[in-house]
């Protein structure tokens, strides 16, 4: 993508991020837990599971509790704190009113995740309030609104930045929470990110920063004065791109969400950049049954499946596949993606894999009985609304004994027989 050679100072840009959502929807619900330490992770039996950190309050996190911390570490550094699994179908339903809320204020939502998005409002700043209230005259007012409306009909509270570009914004947001509102004025975003650490900007992941530092590139600032040939020895074709970041230019639009979605998907990034195929398989297999299940929860099938792919040197790629007949099997949605991933992947590590359906009709029961694959499904279905989310697990997610080695040709879609959904 070509970016321009400044920001559009016109715009206005919100980047609405809801501070420890999962956790503080536990201590709003739950009067007992509020002040406590809680950590809402896969596993509530501390130090004896394998489930990762999906949120931590903020009271958890004084004890260097974090997202995606491994809940054995997190147990150590925390042990009396609250572990909590997983309550996705409430989180769902709280994430419904916000963007609500969010949609009151302009069309221009897109969401990010379940608990932030982007908001384009430079159009309605002059065109609305919300009801029975006038427009606001400034963005800076339009943020303050909108987030007492989400208290007001939450009881949570929400981190907001406002900038031109959507990359600037979510930097703000993330820079007073909880609860906070940080503005970039116009023609300042430079000014802005030049101070702040370099693995701040969008892009830079831990192997990124390590091989900027070893440039002696330790600020967002430094990165912005690099001259741009030496680091693109280094970078390659990426330093571009993230130069103009750095110095507050991206063009990126607002998209929109309608009512009904066009595709349904999930993506993962990998810490490290990995050629290990057993893992790659295996991260596929997990995200064709989370987007299998989304589906499913939306009363559709899918005919078309698509796999986003990128590797080491940020190059990306997607290949689309449209079946015969529509599914909803996660089986059907892998069995589709591994064949994409083969024909893609060569010798380059992977740095990121993503699965998205599209091609939606509803979900009907034909003239025949359901495939084996899709009755397994909602009987997975049915066992995790019941017990939580991994209640059952797919044999070939499952680790391995070390005894028995590891064989580095994936079994087919058919040789699974249940599965575990991580976040």
């Amino acid at each position: 993508m070509v970016l321009p050679t400044a920001p559009d100072l016109s715009r206005r840009i919100l980047h609405v991020d809801m501070d420890a959502f999962y956790a503080a929807v536990e201590q709003r619900d739950r009067p007992e837990l509020r002040g406590k330490p809680v950590i809402v992770g896969a596993d509530p039996q501390g130090g004896r599971g394998r489930g990762v950190v999906a949120t931590a309050s903020y009271e958890a996190r004084r004890f260097g509790v974090g997202s995606a911390m491994p809940i054995s570490q997190a147990w150590k550094a925390c042990p009396d704190g609250v572990y909590l699994r997983p309550d996705m179908s409430k989180y769902a339903a709280v994430s419904s009113q916000v963007f609500d809320v969010l949609r009151r204020f302009t069309d221009q939502v897109e969401p990010v995740s379940i608990d932030e998005a982007f908001l384009d409002v430079t159009a309605s700043l002059r065109a609305i309030g919300p009801a029975g209230q006038p427009p606001a005259a400034t963005a800076e007012a339009l943020a303050l609104r909108l987030k007492e409306a989400i208290r007001g009909e939450t009881q949570l509270t929400a981190s907001v930045g406002l900038a031109t570009s959507k990359m600037v914004a979510k930097v703000a947001s993330e820079m007073r929470k909880p609860d906070g509102l940080v503005v970039v004025a116009a023609g300042q975003e430079a000014a802005f990110l030049a101070p702040l650490p370099v693995r701040r900007l969008w892009g830079v992941g831990p192997k990124m920063e390590e091989s900027l530092l070893r440039l002696g590139i330790h600020t967002i600032g430094d990165l912005a004065r690099t001259e741009t040939a030496a680091l693109a020895r280094r970078l390659g074709s990426h330093a571009g791109f993230l130069q103009d970041l750095a110095r507050g230019i991206d063009d990126r639009p607002v998209v929109a969400q309608g009512e009904a979605a066009k595709s349904i998907g999930q993506e993962h990034t990998f810490d490290a950049d990995t050629d290990d195929r057993a893992r790659l398989r295996k991260t596929l297999l997990e995200l064709a049954d989370a987007v299998a299940r989304r589906v499913r929860e939306h009363g559709l099938k899918a005919r078309t499946i698509t796999l986003k792919y990128r590797d080491e040197r940020f190059k990306t790629v997607t290949r689309s596949h449209t079946v015969a007949e529509a599914t909803d099997a996660g089986d059907s949605f892998f069995a589709e993606a591994w064949r994409l991933f083969e024909g893609v992947h060569g010798a380059r590590r992977v740095r990121l894999l993503g699965i998205y359906a599209s091609g939606f009709g509803p979900s009907q029961l034909g003239l025949f009985s359901p495939s084996t694959s899709v009755e397994r499904d909602r009987v997975r279905d049915a066992v995790e609304e019941r017990f939580g989310e991994g209640a059952l697990t797919r044999a070939s997610l499952l680790p391995r004994p070390a005894s028995r080695g590891c064989d580095d040709t994936p079994p087919g879609p058919t040789d699974d027989r249940s599965r575990r959904l991580r976040r």
